[in-house]
């Protein structure tokens, strides 16, 4: 922690009070008055549905982002999920922090368990306390490295049982025999007192090939009804079970600003949709079924949204009429990325370019007139596949090509009038993209008709919004910090947070 905190000084004193115009490129910069209104809408979003609350720190891995993932009322539990040990370790002073404060914490390991990662755990769940520590399971075999971790750590952790509900990356099928027989065994961990069986976590990250407004509610509706399912098998076994649903990935949840779940929404009858007794019309739809088809179908093209928030309140509604506890988690939401653009998750009322807290700082080191497609102008940035990630925008388009496929687009900033994503995007968009990358070169080319191209010079500076911001954050130890609400001074560095990078 000392060698984190020195460092951060250093940081600090080398680049606080300097622009952007100042520093070394390439760099990470993140706006905070967008981080910040991109965390509070996602609080407010929770708490307006009585959800219970887990942010996910592996897109930025800072102390200070973190803060702002979990608010600062000191009577909500602190609720995260971390994707690597390092990471793990390097919140821990945060959440004894939060302890002192009286709030309950939790980390979430979100990685399946595995035998190197016992010690590293047992440690964390030992400076936490009792219930601080929950890890996943998706294999009868891992199950049997839980008595090691519950004896190294003093006291048993609390597990998520992990369900694959369609994007393949890890976890049990509901219904499948795998499930059945991870269900008993947490069942008799925690007889055996090895292990809490704490609840169903999903992860819709193929909610990311969505492409239009609001089409990710149906996978959020798939989530939910794909861990009631197995929820329902569980009660089969042990009646009286208590559970944690948690489901999410960036684009279902952010799929909750729908005015639609609005307090009051659709009139004064219906169902008790957060928990509190007031009922909610749900667009006439019956509570007493709907299954993951019928939600996967509520949010296709040239459906309605709305139809599909009625199913979600009365799948939410009949939830927690079983006893059930219900839980969101999401990561990149606080920066947003051209990715987050592209799907499309919300209308542009709610997700928009102007939402992006996360830009790259490169210099345009050449330029090649006439040298691209059609005779446009190329370029060439000190930000390649290290500096902006290597991770591109699903072509979802019916003729591959036509949508974006770039690795970047340069913002509007600093003298550079460039085309910006807009409500069609990614199927219309244009300007100056980063067309290709190698290792350390990115090749900028202007998209689009010739004549309304936009000059760059040698030696401007320019910010790209990445792709992915968890993969772009990778290749930095540091971000650089500005504040877009200091008038005059928008481009001044406010602060440095540094990364718990590595594993």
């Amino acid at each position: 922690m000392a060698t984190t905190q020195l460092s951060k000084d250093l940081l600090q004193a080398q680049f606080v009070g300097k622009t952007l115009h100042e520093v070394p490129t390439p760099a990470v910069i993140l706006d905070l008055a967008k981080v910040e209104a991109n965390c509070n809408l996602m609080l407010e979003a929770a708490r307006r549905l009585n959800l219970n609350w887990r942010a996910h720190i592996k897109t930025h891995k800072t102390a200070e982002l973190t803060r702002l993932q979990v608010g600062n009322d000191d009577s909500t539990p602190v609720n995260i999920v971390v994707s690597t040990l390092m990471e793990a370790e390097g919140v821990v002073p945060l959440l004894m922090e939060f302890q002192q404060r009286g709030r309950q914490v939790n980390m979430l390991y979100s990685f399946p368990l595995y035998p190197s990662s016992i010690t590293r755990l047992a440690s964390i769940s030992a400076r936490l306390g009792p219930q601080s520590l929950t890890v996943m399971i998706d294999h009868v075999d891992q199950a049997a490295l839980l008595p090691l971790l519950a004896s190294q750590a003093g006291f048993p952790p609390l597990v998520f049982l992990k369900v694959n509900m369609g994007g393949n990356r890890a976890g049990v099928p509901p219904g499948s025999p795998a499930c059945t027989a991870l269900i008993n065994a947490l069942l008799l961990a925690e007889t055996t007192g090895s292990a809490v069986f704490w609840g169903l976590y999903s992860h819709a990250g193929h909610s990311y090939a969505s492409r239009q407004d609001w089409e990710a509610m149906g996978v959020l509706g798939a989530e939910f009804a794909a861990l009631h399912e197995v929820a329902q098998q569980v009660h089969g076994v042990s009646p009286s079970h208590p559970l944690v649903l948690s489901v999410g990935a960036t684009p279902t949840v952010t799929s909750l600003h729908h005015p639609d779940f609005g307090t009051g929404a659709g009139g004064a009858t219906g169902i008790d949709l957060d928990g509190s007794g007031t009922k909610q019309n749900a667009s006439g739809t019956n509570p007493s079924g709907a299954g993951t088809a019928v939600l996967m179908a509520g949010t296709e093209k040239g459906s309605s949204s709305g139809a599909a928030t009625g199913l979600i309140k009365d799948l939410i509604s009949r939830m927690r009429v079983d006893g059930l506890s219900l839980e969101v988690h999401a990561g990149v939401y606080p920066t947003l990325d051209m990715q987050q653009l592209a799907a499309h998750a919300a209308d542009s009322t709610y997700l928009n370019a102007n939402a992006v807290a996360i830009s790259v700082l490169a210099e345009v080191a050449s330029m090649y007139p006439g040298r691209g497609a059609d005779g446009a102008t190329e370029g060439l940035v000190n930000a390649g596949s290290l500096a902006l990630g290597r991770e591109p925008c699903q072509d979802m388009g019916e003729v591959k090509g036509q949508h974006y496929s770039g690795w970047g687009i340069v913002m509007p900033w600093g003298g550079v009038a460039n085309v910006v994503p807009g409500p069609e995007f990614p199927a219309v968009h244009g300007g100056w993209q980063i067309s290709r990358i190698s290792q350390e070169h990115g090749v900028l080319a202007w998209v689009g008709n010739k004549g309304q191209e936009t000059p760059l010079t040698v030696g401007q500076r320019v910010r790209i919004w990445p792709n992915h911001a968890c993969i772009t954050g990778a290749g930095y130890a540091w971000y650089l910090v500005v504040d877009s609400r200091n008038v005059g001074r928008e481009d001044e560095v406010v602060d440095v947070w540094t990364r718990w990078n590595g594993w």
